[in-house]
C-alpha cells in the first residue's frame, strides 16, 4: 500500500510545492524528448533512401518499448518510491539519446526508439502519481483536480513542443539530425539533477514484495462496455501515432511541403490541440464531453480524408487540429469509462489494460499503414485508415454515451 513519506532532512530537499512544477517539467521534457524525431524521419529517409515502411518499423519499436516498460515496470515506484523511478526513467532517456548522436542509422534509430520507449512507459504513470501525492502534501484542501490537470497537459503538451522545437531546428540549424539531440541530452541532465532534490512521496518498505509484472484485468460483468473504451482508446492513439511517424513524409512527399518547421507545427498542433481540449472540457458533464469528443474526431477524420483527396495542405493541418482535439477529450473519457468498471486494485489492472491497448492503437495502425504504402497509393491508404478510425470513433463513442447516461 502507497503511503506518503516526509521529506528527509538529512538531504538537501525542496519543498513539495516546489518539487511538483520540478516533476511537472520533468515529465514534460521527456514527452518533448519522444518527439523529436517526428519531423526528422524524412531526413534520415532523405538522406538513407530507405522505404516508408522502415520509418513505420521505427516508430512502431518506440510503440513497444511503452508497451514493455508499462507491463514490466509502470508498477515499480509504488514500492521502490517515485522519485528513484522517475530518475530510472530520465537515465534511460539519456541513453536513448546518445544512441541517437552516436547510431544515427536505421538500426541505431530502431534500438534509439525502443529505448526512448521504455523511459516514457517507466515514466508516465508515475510522474502521474508523484504529482497527485505532491500536490496533496503541498495543497490538501485542494483536491485532485489542478494534479489531474497539470499531468495530463504536460504529457500531450510535451508531445506537441517537442515536435515544434525540432521542427524549428531542422529548418535553420546546421546539423539538423544532430542539434535537437544534443539540446535534449542537456535538457534531460538538467531535469535529472533537479528530480534529485524533490521529495520522496512513498516509504519504502522494508521488505520488498516479490517482483511480479504489472496486473492486466478485464471485467467480466461489464465486458461490452470495457471493449468501448478500449476501442475508443486505441482510436484515439491511431491517430496520434499517423501524426508522429507518417505524417510529415506525407506532408513532403503528396502534399510538397518540405518545409521541417511545417511538419514540426502541424504534429504541435494536433497535440496542442489535444492539450488545450482537455483543459477546456474538464468540467463539461461526461456525457457532453463524449459528445463532443466524437463530433470532433469524426469532423476531423472527414477533412482528413478530403485533404488528402483534394491535395490541399491547409486542409490536412485544419482536419489534424480539430481531431486532435477531439482525441483528447475521447482518450480522458476511455479512461474515465474504464476506471469507472471496478475499484481496488483491479482498478488499476484495469486502467493498465487500457494504457496497453491505446499504445497497441498507436503501434499496429502505423504498421499496417506502412506496409499497405508498399503496395498502394497513399491517398487510399490513408483514406481508408480515416474510414476504419471513424467507424471505430462512432461505435465505441455512441456506446459510451449509452453506458453514463
Amino acid at each position: 500500500m502507497t503511503t506518503l513519506a516526509p521529506t528527509r532532512t538529512t538531504r538537501f530537499r525542496l519543498n513539495h510545492g516546489t518539487g511538483f512544477w520540478i516533476i511537472a517539467a520533468a515529465f514534460m521534457t521527456v514527452m518533448a524528448f519522444s518527439t523529436i524525431p517526428t519531423p526528422l524521419y524524412a531526413l534520415y529517409q532523405e538522406r538513407d533512401g530507405f522505404a516508408t515502411f522502415l520509418i513505420t518499423v521505427i516508430f512502431a519499436a518506440y510503440g513497444l518499448g511503452v508497451m514493455a516498460s508499462l507491463y514490466l515496470a509502470g508498477h515499480v515506484s509504488d514500492w521502490l518510491g517515485r522519485r528513484r523511478i522517475i530518475l530510472i526513467a530520465i537515465v534511460v532517456e539519456i541513453v536513448a539519446a546518445v544512441v541517437f548522436l552516436l547510431w544515427p542509422e536505421v538500426p541505431g534509430l530502431i534500438v534509439a526508439r525502443f529505448v526512448n520507449g521504455v523511459g516514457v512507459g517507466m515514466l508516465t504513470a508515475t510522474a502521474t502519481a508523484h504529482l497527485s501525492e505532491l500536490r496533496a502534501v503541498a495543497r490538501p484542501d485542494e483536491g485532485p483536480a489542478t494534479s489531474g490537470t497539470v499531468s495530463s497537459f504536460v504529457n500531450i503538451g510535451g508531445l506537441a513542443v517537442g515536435a515544434l522545437i525540432s521542427g524549428f531546428l531542422a529548418q535553420f540549424v546546421v546539423a539538423p539530425l544532430v542539434v535537437p539531440y544534443a539540446l535534449f541530452l542537456v535538457l534531460l541532465v538538467l531535469a535529472a539533477v533537479a528530480v534529485a532534490v524533490v521529495p520522496e512521496t512513498v516509504e519504502r518498505l522494508e521488505e520488498r514484495p516479490a517482483y511480479r509484472p504489472q496486473r492486466v484485468s478485464l471485467p467480466t460483468a461489464s465486458r461490452s462496455t470495457f471493449v468501448a473504451a478500449g476501442a475508443g482508446a486505441f482510436s484515439a492513439f491511431a491517430i496520434f501515432g499517423l501524426f508522429t511517424s507518417l505524417a510529415p513524409s506525407f506532408i513532403a512527399g503528396t502534399l510538397h511541403e518540405p518545409s521541417r518547421l511545417v511538419a514540426g507545427a502541424v504534429t504541435f498542433g494536433v497535440f496542442g490541440a489535444a492539450a488545450v481540449a482537455q483543459v477546456l472540457s474538464v468540467r463539461m458533464p461526461a456525457v457532453a464531453q463524449l459528445r463532443l469528443a466524437v463530433a470532433l474526431m469524426a469532423a476531423g477524420l472527414v477533412a482528413m480524408a478530403v485533404g488528402v483527396l483534394v491535395v490541399s495542405l491547409p486542409v490536412f493541418v485544419l482536419s489534424g487540429i480539430v481531431a486532435g482535439a477531439g482525441v483528447g477529450i475521447l482518450f480522458r473519457s476511455s479512461l474515465g469509462v474504464a476506471a469507472s468498471l471496478a475499484s481496488g486494485p483491479s482498478r488499476g489492472e484495469i486502467l493498465a489494460a487500457t494504457f496497453l491497448i491505446a499504445y497497441a492503437g498507436m503501434t499496429v495502425p502505423v504498421l499496417l499503414i506502412g506496409l499497405a504504402l508498399a503496395f498502394l497509393p497513399g491517398t487510399a491508404v490513408l483514406v481508408t485508415f480515416d474510414a476504419i478510425v471513424l467507424v471505430l470513433v462512432l461505435v465505441s463513442g455512441s456506446r459510451m454515451i449509452a453506458t453514463r447516461k
